[in-house]
């Protein structure tokens, strides 16, 4: 399959936050050594143990959209791809690559016949059409379902409910072959048959478990190295075990790892200082700041963006955030340097646009795609007042009260009072008030729109701007600001259809979209690209981190006894 020319985030020697993206929860990863592949030769008790820092939403591919349950997806599932150490997509349950017609619309994929379900039950051509047609399915409800919007055959017409969901464009020809018909070229088709939305389910499983499908671990069926034990749907501590039906068992060295949330970073350094885990997830600035030149500190840049995200529609009625003016004024009313130096002091640094750095070259110039767009909306106190002031007289106040939803870790509550004291005291006559709340609650409430600022975050779903810019079309699911735009929404369709085969006109009308998001329009204000920084003992070695999909995967991971 043709693979698109991207280059890998370089890693920097700092340090890092707990925050986390693509739907985001507030977990970070650290880096460790590769390890060689072939047969696991091993030897001694391979367990593996170590945090995170937020619970798992939700088992079901299909309805999941945040960084925990993706990272679940990664140990215990494949698709047709799944990523390689280098964050290239390589084939997984497709048995190499497919074969593309001529005008690269129909792809034809050969399934491996040795790939089982953890019940026995073989990973069939059936188990995509199934899933595909789950997540297009409007009655679904799936908030990812636009991943197959203008790439799979009539995935738009059934989203938009005006057709059914058997005609998308997905069929098995027999068990072991899948045809997919496209609707037009997709230049970054590989990085989407390795995203969660794309993976398998046993159909039989899913109906037999019906409502209770992926509440907890009981209910969630495995075809990737480990499946998941343990995870009552709601707890702090659940487990991955081998998975012996899997087709690479044989270079699966780990027999256990056992995971447990801590929000609180002190109580993180703390198990791992005292040997109860191998690994931490990311430290908060305190203890990134002495760890730092530890020689168990690993670190790592990653393509997640990070941003505030402005309400423009509560409950039916328009908040003061509808106004442009106010918009861009809280926009630049804060010191984003000084944030991710003093308060995150990880290694995340500070952006004035949204898409990171790191993710897309330019086809013809190849210059990086954060580079060439440049900075579109900095730190700027004077201007900022200016347009609070403009922003009062149009709306006819001269105070705003507004609130700041974010998550209830450590660092997610520092982050917090740091927002609030730069916005009210840079801008006069601005309230805030902090609502810090369990990750997934911060999920749900973006989603029904119940807020006014959210400290968001996004990762790459794939290798492409498109994964951060198609977020803000007109009722898009993932939007959840009230914004609509005719002109954002023709760029973001001229980016997926009209110029599918048109590279460079592609590329620029991507940069204008961006261009209208942050600089003219101010849908979010950006803030920082995260990096991180954690803990891993001397003796794991082999886990491999993501630039994209899961933070990391742990296949490879060996302790060393």
């Amino acid at each position: 399959m043709k693979k698109s020319k991207y280059y890998l985030i370089i890693v920097l020697a700092l340090t890092m936050v707990i925050i986390s993206a693509c739907g985001s929860d507030n977990s970070g990863e650290g880096s460790s050594e590769n390890s060689e592949g072939g047969e696991s030769t091993a030897s001694g008790e391979q367990v593996f143990n170590m945090v995170e820092t937020a619970e798992i939403p939700t088992g079901d591919p299909t309805l999941a959209t945040d960084a925990a349950s993706f990272i679940v997806f990664g140990q215990t599932m494949e698709g047709l791809y799944t990523l390689d150490e280098n964050d290239t997509p390589v084939p997984a349950i497709s048995d190499g690559e497919p074969e593309i017609s001529d005008d690269g619309l129909v792809y034809t994929f050969t399934l491996r016949e040795d790939a089982n379900w953890s019940n026995g039950d073989p990973v069939t051509a059936h188990d995509f059409v199934y899933s595909w047609q789950r997540a297009v399915d409007p009655e679904t409800g799936s908030e990812y379902a636009y991943m197959f919007s203008d790439v799979i055959e009539n995935g738009t017409d059934i989203i938009n409910d005006e057709a059914d969901p058997e005609e998308l464009g997905v069929e098995a020809t027999d068990d072991y072959t899948l045809e997919v018909t496209l609707e037009q070229p997709v230049e970054y088709f590989d990085s989407l048959l390795a995203f969660g939305t794309y993976l398998p389910l046993n159909e039989d499983f899913v109906e037999e478990s019906g409502d209770s499908f992926g509440t907890n671990s009981d209910n969630m069926l495995a075809n990737g190295p480990f499946e998941l034990t343990e995870w009552d749907g709601s707890g702090l501590t659940w487990k991955y075990v081998r998975n012996d039906e899997y087709y690479d068992t044989d270079n699966v060295a780990l027999d256990e790892v056992n995971v447990q949330v801590a929000k609180d970073p002190g109580t993180a350094v703390n198990l791992f200082t005292t040997d109860e885990v191998d690994r931490t997830a990311a430290l908060s600035a305190e203890y990134a700041k002495q760890y730092a030149e530890d020689e168990n500190a690993a670190t790592f840049e990653e393509g997640s963006s990070w941003y505030l995200k402005f309400n423009q529609e509560r409950d039916g009625e328009e908040t003061p955030l509808a106004n442009e003016n106010i918009r861009k004024a809280i926009a630049m009313a804060y010191d984003k340097e000084s944030f991710t130096e003093q308060v995150l002091s990880n290694g995340s640094v500070p952006t004035d646009g949204y898409v990171p750095r790191g993710l897309a070259e330019n086809p013809e110039s190849g210059e990086d795609f954060r580079d060439e767009s440049g900075d579109l909306l900095g730190y700027d106190l004077e201007q900022a007042q200016e347009y609070w002031e403009q922003g009062l007289d149009e709306l006819g106040v001269d105070e705003i009260s507004l609130d700041y939803l974010s998550d209830d870790t450590e660092n997610a509550k520092t982050t917090s009072e740091y927002f609030k004291s730069q916005l009210e005291s840079n801008l006069e006559g601005l309230s805030i008030s902090l609502s810090n709340v369990p990750f997934k609650n911060r999920l749900d409430r973006t989603t029904s729109q119940d807020y006014d600022i959210v400290m968001h975050g996004w990762g790459p779903d794939y290798l492409d701007p498109l994964t951060f810019l198609d977020l803000y079309v007109t009722d898009g699911t993932n939007n959840n600001t009230g914004y609509s735009s005719e002109e954002y929404d023709q760029l973001i369709e001229d980016a997926k259809v009209t110029y599918a085969n048109d590279p460079e006109q592609r590329w620029e009308v991507m940069l204008e979209a961006e261009k209208l998001l942050v600089e003219e329009d101010t849908v979010i204000a950006p803030i920082y690209q995260r990096g991180r920084l954690t803990l891993i003992k001397p003796n794991v070695n082999g886990l491999e981190e993501h630039l994209f999909g899961p933070d990391y995967t742990l296949k490879n991971v060996t302790i060393e006894n």
